[in-house]
């Protein structure tokens, strides 16, 4: 599984090599063996043009997930992270920014392998997926309810 990141934003340091780690072992556990996976980190006037002309949402968002190919054990797609979001969350719920970021890779990646959060059971499942993946990075989850909501 190839991981493309692609750095365009100014407010945060990233650690390329963690969102990569963390993208393979998501596509890995869910079956996934080739193909790429695309994580754009940008700020939020960026994220808000891409909400708005995918979405029609008029308003900044943490994530968003852009499956390309879903054919196991190949699967193609993009995620496009906040930067700006995720600086302003991480203070609000007192734990690090890169953190944070690294929470919205894991949930656009949980949803290019297949999960949603749209029901209550599976946003269930959602944030133990979420909690699962962050551990495995050496991050103890946010309280919940403080997670990624796209």
């Amino acid at each position: 599984m190839e991981v493309e990141i692609a750095n365009q934003q100014p407010t945060l340091a990233v650690d390329e090599d963690r969102l990569r780690g963390v993208c393979v072992a998501i596509a890995a556990d869910a079956g996934y063996r080739e193909g790429t996976i695309s994580v754009a980190v940008v700020d939020d006037p960026t994220m808000h043009e891409l909400n708005r002309r995918h979405l029609a949402h008029d308003y900044p968002t943490d994530v968003l997930s852009f499956p390309l190919t879903d054919s196991p054990p190949r699967l193609e797609g993009e995620v496009v992270v906040s930067a700006d979001t995720a600086a302003a969350n991480a203070a609000e719920y007192g734990w690090p920014a890169g953190d944070e970021l690294l929470l919205y890779v894991v949930h656009g990646v949980l949803h290019l392998v297949g999960h949603r959060d749209k029901a209550d059971e599976e946003t269930a499942a959602m944030r133990a997926a979420e909690a699962h993946y962050l551990r495995r990075c050496g991050v103890e989850p946010p309280p919940v309810g403080e997670a990624a909501s796209s």
